[in-house]
Formats: C-alpha cells, structure tokens, sequence
C-alpha cells in the first residue's frame, strides 16, 4: 500500500512540475503584451518599454520562469498588474462564492446521480430508466449556458420563484445564501447529475446479474441491501472515476456559470484577468486549479484500495 501511495505522489509532483512550465509559456508566448494594454492607447514604444522593465517582462524567459518558481514554492503568487494588490488576497476575496456554488453542486449531482443510476437499473426498462436516458440525452447535449438562461427565465423572470443574478454571502443569513445558489447550483448540476447516472445504471447492470447478486435474493436480502450494500460498492470503481472526472470538470463548468449569473468569484476574477492580460493572476488561478486536478484524481486512485482491495497489490 505505501508503495502505491508513493507512486501516484510521485506522479502527481511531476505533472505539477510540468503544468508550471506549460502554464508559464503559455501565456508569455501567446499573443497580447500587458506593458501595451497599461500604457493605453496614446503609449509611445519608450513608455511601453519602460513598464515592460518594471514589471519583469523584458528578462530573458529563463530568467523569468525561475524568478516566478521560487515565488510559488515560498506561497507567493505576486501582485496583480492592474490593482497592485497581492494575488492571493484577490483569490481570497472572491474564494467564498466559488467554493459555495462547487460544494452544492458537487452534493447534489452525486447523491441524485447516484441514486437515479441505481434505481434505473434496477427497473430497467421501466419508467425511471426511460426518464433518466431523456433526462441524459438533455445533459449531455445542451450547454451550461443555454441551460442557465432557461432556468432564469422560467424560475427568475415568468414566475419570480428565486433572484435572477448575484451572489448573497454566508453573512446575510442562510436562507438569502440558499436562494441565490439555488439557479447556479440546478444549472451546472444537470450535465454532472445526467453523467454520473449513466456510468451509475451502466456499471450497477453488470453487477446486479452476477452469481452472488442472485444468491444474496435467495437468501431473503431486501432490496435496499441489494443495491447498497452488495451491488454498489462492487460498481464503485468506475463510478468514483466518473464522480472524480466530473469534480474535476466542474472548474470550467464554474467559469461559465458565475458569468450567466454575475457570480463574483473566482471564475469571473480570470475572465477579467483573461482580457487584460494580468499575468500574475491567471497563472496563479491554473496553478490552484491544476493543483486541486491532480489532488482529485490522486484522492480518487487512492480509493479505489477501499472499494477494491486487489489495486494495493
């Protein structure tokens, strides 16, 4: 077991090392200069070149990528280009609604996606399973976007059930906080809820006609111990895979999201950052991320020893 933990620790600490060195690159070749974006419009090329000196950028890229390694190694994102202020105090002041809108989403799409894949192949073919296969086909082909628009139009402007946009904090009260989550939470839930109750119903099907499935119903087993107790944990190595690739996924479903609803966090924090080209903070933002990515699927690997004992050897 401490073999295979290390392995995938080594692992993880080789991809970080080289989504550093691809995230650096990335945004220092790709086209834009965030000295010409400061200057304005009226900047001569001696003003431009000037703030490219102060801010680092006329160093050689070598000199520029060590620079900047050392920083993240010692906690130190930088500071933004534009406001002056430290980079992860930005990320912090805009962390709660993120972290908010991930935590519901993450609850409600596994525990519905899961629950609907294990009845739906327990009834399969019945009603439930036919639900669930147009409830999928509307996942998997409408974008978060449209699926946002049309809930606000429905929820937010014909019935005034809940707000349209904005975001209330933990602070004003749990019932304005709940609310306002509410439209961001059903949207960016329907794609997850309809994948991960496919590759429920998928690997519950295989398991549910094997030969101790059919002894365990001989043998006088409810139906709840069944599917939850024998049936389940048996399917559980694909499903935390799907479960720990639509965590995963649920980064850039968040991005879109907090823009439909005007959210402020850390998705609308890089698209500002995106379109004016405040290096600092963008290459702070997809370290996190990369970093939470590879956290995910290392957390996800190492459970699989819990449910199949046999991945240790």
């Amino acid at each position: 077991m401490g073999i295979y933990i290390l392995r995938r620790l080594v692992s993880a600490i080789a991809v970080m090392v080289m989504v550093g060195v691809f995230v650096f690159l990335l945004l220092r070749l790709a086209p834009g200069d965030p000295a010409a974006i400061i200057a304005g419009d009226a900047a001569t090329l001696e003003m431009i070149a000037g703030i490219r000196e102060q801010l680092g950028l006329a160093d050689p890229l070598l000199v520029q990528f060590v620079r900047w390694a050392i920083s993240i190694l010692g906690g130190d994102f930088g500071t933004s280009i534009f406001t002056g202020r430290p980079v992860v105090e930005l990320i912090a002041d805009r962390l709660e609604p993120t972290l908010c809108l991930s935590f519901m989403t993450i609850i409600s799409s596994v525990t519905i996606g899961v629950y609907f894949g294990v009845f739906a192949a327990w009834r399969a073919g019945g009603v439930i399973d036919r639900a669930l296969a147009g409830f999928a086909a509307v996942g998997f082909s409408v974008p978060v976007f449209v699926i946002g628009y049309a809930l606000v139009y429905y929820f937010a402007i014909t019935t005034h059930w809940l707000p349209v946009q904005g975001y209330a904090p933990i602070s004003s009260g749990a019932g304005t906080w709940f609310v306002h989550l509410v439209l961001p939470t059903l949207t960016l839930s329907v794609g997850y809820v309809a994948f991960i109750a496919r590759i429920t119903r998928s690997s519950m099907l295989e398991v549910l006609s094997e030969d101790y499935m059919r002894t365990a119903a001989a043998k006088g087993a409810s139906s709840y111990a069944m599917l939850f107790h024998h049936a389940l944990k048996n399917a559980g190595v694909p499903i935390l895979t799907v479960i720990g690739l639509s965590l995963a996924g649920l980064i850039s479903g968040v991005v879109i999201t907090e823009t439909v609803f005007n959210i402020p966090g850390v998705g609308r924090l890089v698209v500002d950052a995106i379109n004016n080209r405040d290096y600092p903070i963008i290459q702070a933002v997809l370290i996190l991320v990369s970093g939470l990515y590879v956290l995910i699927n290392l957390a996800v690997d190492l459970s699989y020893t819990l449910v199949d004992p046999r991945i240790r050897y």
